[in-house]
């Protein structure tokens, strides 16, 4: 994909297709303004009849209209002026790019009013062009054995119109890396189980570290596993033929001193549940529960990509959680790395087990910051739906830095509390504290467990159930939170 900017000369751009907008109370954007000038007022024209009512989403492809160099224009709505704000912007684009991929238009050129400058500035501009174009182009990795469809002809999209070109050229080339990665979470997160087994994400950490030379990669496999004493991730595997695996993953961009950021990401290739076993329907999207593991792997390839000049370390806890006759069982108790013995009440809330023992292991690092992503809870999707992320830690000014990643980022989440109160679920009569507390406040009682593993580090925890991927017609993993995690590295990066 190539990217470009440009700046003025909309009319003259040698491209297949210009992109203007049209708001919903018939009013035509500022570009689409001067184009309607150029054309001999047939935008205009073409709203008086009635034959585009500007609702946000809603596309409409003219062709051939006079005094242009492009041969084709698409009009994509904008929705009311009052409600016009970066999302809304984010829709149009989204959507007009999409009805682009179902065309043979091979260039564009998008000429969309912006919101206020400090929602969408020429940086920000040029990353959300070159994020929502990957996310387009984007095509299921499906094991169908019928004709694929063809692939998209749109090879070249310009944004503008830009004040600070260098600004907007940095924007999409960091744009462009980051949709990279949302496709290579999407990709392992959309294979069945039986293929992306715990073994498999090992194999693609090695695959992406032989891409770049600023990572180095180490896999341990069960017996170097058990010799970490890592006895609650070995104990969700137990059940499983197929043998646990922990990755860690090391991007090497700034001076060996400096503090590395760690990444955890849960792995669970396919969670059946184990013994507390899921009811059937909705089991086959398990396997998306290891999304926080590809977001994590997806992450260290675009840091190094982009060379950030960070130390970033990504540990990857893989494991198959199925029940069996070596299945770990409820009131089975287990030892973590970290000395502390767990009850495990329910062996359906696996994903804090395995966090567990790699937020023990991310010590050795001696890191700035410690962020855990896991599709963790049920509970997370009851309080926050599928819009936002939800997010905990045990320091205020992380959980801020995430936040507000995920506004730039548009990729959102949402600040839960994590008191103590919620330890007094968490109590045993038999071990150190059980792994679940109940129903009530599950999103929330699930950080405290992993907190109890995180003490002395700056912590923030991710739990992406809602929000990793989406169910129905539309079944597929969505890249999230791929976005918000290098938005946040990329900040880091700059100070």
């Amino acid at each position: 994909m190539e990217f470009g900017v440009w700046s003025k000369g909309l009319a003259k751009l040698g491209v297949d297709c210009l992109i203007l907008g049209v708001f919903e109370e018939g009013e035509l954007s500022g570009e689409a303004r001067s184009i309607d000038s150029v054309s001999g007022g047939a935008l205009k024209k073409l709203l008086a009849r009635g034959d585009f009512g500007g609702r946000a989403g809603d596309t409409l492809l003219l062709a051939e209209l006079p005094g242009l160099g492009a041969s084709r224009v698409l009009l994509t709505g904008l929705g009311t002026k009052k409600q016009f704000r970066r999302r809304a912007w984010r829709r149009a684009c989204q959507s007009a790019l999409a009805a682009l991929t179902r065309t043979r238009i091979a260039s564009c050129a998008i000429a969309l009013d912006r919101p206020e400058a400090r929602e969408l500035d020429d940086y920000y501009l040029g990353r959300q062009v070159a994020e929502l174009t990957g996310a387009a182009l984007y095509r299921v990795n499906d094991l169908k054995t019928g004709k694929k469809p063809p692939a998209p002809a749109l090879k070249r999209v310009l944004a503008g119109p830009v004040r600070k070109p260098s600004a907007a050229q940095r924007g999409l080339a960091q744009g462009d890396a980051i949709a990279q990665a949302m496709n290579v979470q999407r990709d392992l997160a959309n294979l069945p189980g039986n293929i992306c087994t715990p073994t498999y994400l090992a194999e693609q950490a090695r695959a992406l570290a032989r891409r770049h030379t600023a990572l180095r990669v180490r896999v341990l496999d069960e017996a170097a596993i058990r010799r970490e004493k890592m006895g609650c991730l070995l104990a969700v595997g137990q059940g499983s033929q197929q043998p646990p695996r922990f990755v860690v993953l090391d991007y090497a961009g700034a001076a060996k001193g400096q503090a590395p950021v760690v990444l955890v990401g849960k792995g669970v290739t396919f969670d059946s549940g184990g013994i507390s076993l899921k009811d059937p329907p909705g089991m086959d999207e398990m396997k998306f529960d290891m999304s926080g593991a590809a977001a994590v792997i997806a992450t260290l390839g675009c840091a190094a990509q982009l060379r950030l000049p960070l130390n970033v370390v990504g540990l990857v806890a893989a494991v198959e959680n199925m029940p069996g006759g070596r299945a770990v069982k409820p009131g089975d108790i287990a030892t973590s790395a970290s000395g502390q013995t767990v009850e495990i009440l329910n062996t359906d809330a696996e994903g804090r087990l395995i966090l567990s023992d790699a937020l023990h292991y991310a010590r050795r690092f001696n890191p700035q910051a410690v962020i855990d992503i896991a599709t963790l809870t049920g509970a997370c999707v009851v309080a926050l739906g599928h819009h936002h992320a939800g997010v905990m830690g045990n320091d205020e000014r992380l959980v801020q830095e995430l936040l507000a990643a995920g506004v730039r980022a548009d990729d959102r989440c949402w600040q839960l509390p994590l008191t103590e109160e919620y330890a007094e679920q968490l109590k045993s009569n038999f071990a150190d504290f059980a792994n679940v507390g109940g129903r009530d406040g599950g999103a929330i009682t699930a950080a405290t467990f992993l907190g109890k593993f995180t003490q002395g580090l700056r912590w923030a925890h991710l739990d992406i159930a809602g929000t990793a991927y989406q169910s129905g017609a539309q079944k597929g993993s969505t890249g999230r939170p791929t976005p918000l995690l290098a938005d946040f590295l990329l900040r880091r990066a700059a100070r």
